[in-house]
């Protein structure tokens, strides 16, 4: 089985961070609009190095939207960042309407998601965000899994037309792919080939996904880890192509279980070929005050849980 390394925990909003950097640098088009967060953004470099195509919108990010909307028609590609309860719970109405309706080129790139946040607690672990944004006809929905992913998304959505939700997190966490891994929108990534059982995991759950293929190998179990970092649209090609050997599945997310990306599966197994499959989400509820580690632990998402899932799965082939 293919291994990879940790080549040095960061965590993934620095890696937006980097992006727009470089995105500054490279295309005079990009501009960026934060709702009072620049640092939590990582917004810190851009605005130094390119004030006159920055915009603090302030608490405001209704506005923000609307702004963002806007300066589509003259030509330039807005990238708006907030906590990713505020990019669209807050604003859906906004994102709606003014984004999605109005087919506007707006990259909607939300941090601190999930239960992963932290001791912030409920009111701003958003879990619903996959399942907002994925229904929206034309939004592209990305969900990055380690520091080099979320550079990469974040520059390939720029030479993407049409509007974009960016969504990575605050903790710091493994950093496994390659600094040169291609970005392709909507392109699944098999990580390990694997005949028994397959594991398609989306962000923070697909090191996790990597570490449980380990222990199920010692297991003589043979899994196939496939990393989703386009929940839409989606790699159905990859998925079903997977099945053929396996038979059986697996999806991690660090969100809801119902409206994720374990739901978008679902419909291409009932539309293709149904079979077996097991989630690893959180089961319908809200999040809580904790550590990230905790809270991980706690709504069990984390490597033992997906052995545990593909344990399951397997007795039903």
């Amino acid at each position: 089985m293919k291994k990879y390394t940790n080549t040095g925990s960061k965590d993934t909003r620095s890696g937006f961070g980097a992006g727009m950097t470089e995105l500054g640098q490279k295309n005079e088009n990009v501009v960026a609009l934060c709702a009072d967060l620049i640092g939590s953004l990582k917004f810190d470099d851009f605005k130094k190095n390119h004030p006159e195509r920055f915009f603090q919108i302030g608490i405001a990010e209704a506005n923000m939207i609307g702004i963002a909307a806007g300066l589509t028609i003259g030509g330039k590609i807005p990238f708006t960042g907030t906590f990713a309860n505020f990019s669209t719970g807050r604003v859906y109405d906004q994102i709606r309407q003014s984004v999605a309706y109005s087919e506007k080129n707006v990259k909607i790139c939300a941090s601190h998601a999930g239960l992963t946040l932290g001791e912030d607690g409920a009111t701003h672990q958003i879990l619903e965000d996959i399942g907002l944004m994925k229904m929206l006809p034309g939004m592209t929905v990305i969900n990055t899994c380690d520091y080099n992913q979320t550079k990469a998304a974040t520059l390939a959505i720029a030479d993407h037309h049409g509007p974009v939700y960016l969504r990575f997190g605050r903790p710091v966490v493994p950093n496994f792919m390659p600094a040169d891994e291609p970005f392709v929108i909507g392109k699944a990534i098999v990580l390990t080939e694997g005949s028994d059982v397959t594991i398609v995991a989306t962000g923070h759950l697909v090191w996790e996904a990597l570490i449980a293929a380990e222990a199920l190998e010692a297991q003589g179990i043979s899994a196939e880890v496939i990393n989703i970092h386009t929940i839409k649209p989606l790699d159905e090609e990859a998925i079903l192509k997977s099945l053929e050997k396996t038979k059986c599945i697996v999806t991690a997310e660090e969100h809801n279980i119902l409206g994720g990306l374990g739901e978008s599966i679902s419909r291409v197994l009932a539309l293709n070929s149904p079979l077996p499959q097991e989630f690893v989400a959180v089961n319908d509820s809200f999040g809580e005050s904790g550590t990230p580690e905790q809270l991980m632990d706690k709504y069990k998402l984390n490597n033992q849980a997906i052995v545990e899932a593909v344990e399951r799965v397997m007795k039903r082939k």
